[in-house]
Order: C-alpha cells, then sequence, then structure tokens
C-alpha cells in the first residue's frame, strides 16, 4: 500500500518561497507521473504542477507557470515542489500524488491520481 507524505507547509510572507516535499522513496523514483494539486478553503482541488519522469517533462497550471518547479529530488528520494514569489491566493493545502495510468494523459484532471496524503498547509500573508 503505498503512502505518500507532504511535509514542508508553513506560513510565508507575500513574495516569500517556500520547498514542499513528498516522500515515498520507493514509490516516487519508481513513478511514472507524480503530480501537486492544493485545495483552498471552499474551493475544489486544482490541479498545480505534475512530472511525466519518463522524459522528465513537467506541466504547471497557468496560476503558477513561472513561480513553481516540480522535480525530484533523487537524492531524498521525494518529489518537490519550489513555490517562489509567493501570493496570498496560493493559500491552500498542497497534496502530492501518483497517477495510476502512469502517463500524466489526463493531467490536469485527477480522475487518475492516487495514493493522497493527508496534505500540508501553506499560508501566504
Amino acid at each position: 500500500h503505498v503512502q505518500l507524505v507532504e511535509s514542508g507547509g508553513g506560513s510565508v510572507q507575500v513574495g516569500g518561497s517556500r520547498r514542499l516535499s513528498c516522500a515515498a522513496s520507493t514509490y516516487i523514483v519508481n513513478s511514472k507521473c507524480l503530480g501537486w494539486f492544493r485545495q483552498a478553503p471552499g474551493k475544489e482541488r486544482e490541479a498545480v504542477a505534475r512530472i511525466y519522469t519518463g522524459g522528465s517533462s513537467a506541466e504547471y497550471a497557468d496560476s503558477v507557470k513561472g513561480r513553481f518547479t516540480i522535480f525530484i529530488d533523487h537524492v531524498m528520494g521525494t518529489l518537490d515542489l519550489q513555490m517562489n514569489s509567493l501570493e496570498p491566493e496560493d493559500t491552500g493545502t498542497y497534496y502530492c500524488a501518483g497517477d495510476r495510468l502512469r502517463s500524466c494523459l489526463l493531467f490536469p484532471r485527477r480522475e487518475s491520481f492516487g495514493f493522497w496524503g493527508q496534505g500540508t498547509q501553506v499560508t501566504v500573508s
């Protein structure tokens, strides 16, 4: 049973940076497609970024493009999300997930993503 564990959340000032990590080392390094999603209070969970490790390609939501970077930390065996120039609209609970289809083809839709962790809260103010 895969259990993803997110960490790195916290409070940050507008314009600041934060790095989130998602751990489940064996699954992370062997997975083909991984993603970060977030959910603000009262809103639907939305896609933030995904990485296809088969070709190292990444895709981002328009709202975070140019500010966020998704990558695999091969030393730590984690899926990370580097967030820069944070805005209040980035506030929410951030989740990592793996694509059970191992393809990223349905991203940004999340139907094929699973193994959700408990999330990590990011508050930007």
